[in-house]
């Protein structure tokens, strides 16, 4: 099964910038899609934002001109680059991956907090 080890979670101010980091333990490219998700409190698992194996990206509207996913094939890693957070971002964010056989896989989520 594969791994996904988040990091770069943590407390920030609103306005604030944080970067999240999903490494997972095959190659990045071996994946149809990569992505962010989050959970708050009370709430559903809501899809943050998505990468294709081909680059193509994809954003919840909540995020949109604020958030930018990315991955650096040299070093194998997803990221979430979250710009101007809001305290309505704050929750538990998770990666996720799935292969071209369908099968799923998510990380162990990471702590995001923006306070007001």
């Amino acid at each position: 099964q594969v791994q996904l080890v988040e990091s770069g979670g943590g407390l920030v101010q609103a306005g604030g910038s944080l970067r999240l980091s999903c490494a997972p333990s095959g190659s990045i490219f071996g994946f149809n899609v990569m992505g962010w998700y989050r959970q708050a409190p009370g709430n559903q698992r809501e899809r943050v934002a998505t990468i294709t194996w081909g680059g193509t990206t994809n954003y919840a509207d909540s995020v949109k001109g604020r958030f930018t996913i990315s991955r650096d094939s040299a070093k194998n890693t997803l990221y979430l680059q979250m710009n101007s957070l809001k305290p309505e971002d704050t929750a538990v964010y998770y990666c996720n991956a799935l292969e071209f056989n369908g099968i799923g896989s998510w990380g162990q989520g990471t702590q995001v907090t923006v306070s007001s």
